[in-house]
């Protein structure tokens, strides 16, 4: 299987020449957000398709909603891409440092997250703004490294969440170059095999909660020996496990996805884990879908991810894959309809049990997610 080829050398990190902020709603990132791709409405507007098996059921089990410096997605830029065209019936809210508390211990802040978005939730579970369940599952973020005291935190966590808190997320990105990390995180080398962040890490499955596992591709065995150590624990891969494509990564395409893929194949031994098929519109995955002139395509974007996806469901198996949006950090490269267009096309040969899992029926069962009227 060959992977796409390269798009981006590398050397240009923050946003292309001449991108400047537009609407307050969804506009470029400002020079803090420079590890994102910035959102341009007017770019993604020069493209549109029609919507492919528009009855199929759609849970999104991976969307963030923040309020940042010229940078906003809440409830009504969220909906505006829930409304493209595709069957949402569900989504999940995954951590983002959004509406931490800004008073009270350290460690209890990432909690007024969940109780922002549990109000969000509260707020579409009114039926008002449509019958998509928004936030239906809600993944906060919860400091492992503070060992067995993080189960004070989870336990807010779960008392805030209205009964919708599913898991934590604690991101591990870490490299040698600290141009691939996300400087809102600065997590030690080698965190997930600390005994500090273990201590805390087993609070988890006695409490019923998941984990959701950032990183990037040379950390995979990291995540895999955690698996491993805690089989009770139940473990999703976000973003097809951060395949690298810029820095000293760039032109190596092939290479990164021969290293990639053996990891993937490896990890997947681990019955505990589960893999989102997604998160591929960042800067660091070097496809560069955001310097073309007009946004990619559907057949465009199903053909540069084609070998990550296949990989993945031949390794995991649909029952334990997710098709993810991870909008709005993906937006930057392409609009909602086609980026569920293009996971539709590379679903097309699989059954109509796979499918149903691939779209909805995995995340729900991950995430515990009561679809019914």
């Amino acid at each position: 299987m060959t992977p796409a080829p390269d798009r981006d050398d590398g050397a240009r990190i923050g946003p292309p020449t001449g991108e400047t902020g537009m609407s307050s709603s969804t506009t470029t990132a400002a020079a803090t957000h420079d590890h994102y791709v910035p959102v341009r409405e007017d770019w993604l507007a020069r493209h549109s398709e029609p919507i492919l098996e528009p009855a199929l059921p759609i849970v999104d089990p991976h969307h963030h909603l923040w309020d940042r410096p010229n940078w906003r997605y809440l409830l009504p830029e969220l909906l505006a891409d829930l409304n493209a065209g595709h069957r949402v019936v569900a989504t999940v809210f995954v951590q983002c440092r959004a509406f931490h508390r800004a008073e009270g211990p350290e460690a209890m802040r990432p909690v007024g997250e969940t109780e922002f978005v549990n109000g969000v939730a509260a707020m579409s579970a009114s039926g008002r703004y449509g019958p998509a369940k928004i936030c239906a599952g809600i993944v906060g973020h919860a400091d492992l490294m503070l060992g067995a005291r993080v189960r004070e935190v989870l336990e807010a966590h779960i008392q805030a969440g209205g009964g919708r808190f599913r898991g934590i997320r604690h991101i591990s990105v870490w490299d040698e170059d600290p141009v691939l990390m996300n400087p809102a995180y600065n997590p030690p080398q080698g965190m997930l095999g600390s005994a500090q962040f273990r201590e805390g890490f087993a609070q988890l499955a006695p409490l019923g909660l998941s984990f959701d596992a950032w990183l990037l591709h040379p950390q995979i065995g990291e995540l895999a020996a955690l698996a491993r150590a805690f089989p009770e624990t139940r473990i999703v891969l976000d973003h097809v496990g951060g395949p690298v494509g810029i820095r000293r990564f760039a032109g190596r395409r092939e290479e990164v996805f021969a290293a990639w893929a053996a990891a993937i194949r490896d990890l997947a031994r681990c019955p505990n884990v589960h893999v989102k098929l997604g998160g591929l519109g960042m800067r660091v995955n070097g496809f560069g879908f955001e310097t073309q002139e007009a946004p990619p395509s559907s057949e465009q974007l199903a053909a540069a991810w084609r070998p990550y996806v296949e990989t993945c469901i031949e390794a995991f198996g649909a029952a334990r894959c997710m098709f993810e949006s991870n909008f709005p950090v993906d937006k930057g490269s392409y609009g909602y309809a086609a980026c569920w267009n293009a996971f539709k096309r590379l679903a097309a040969g699989a059954s109509a049990a796979e499918k149903a899992d691939l779209f909805a029926g995995t995340a729900a069962r991950f995430y515990r997610l009561d679809l019914g009227g």
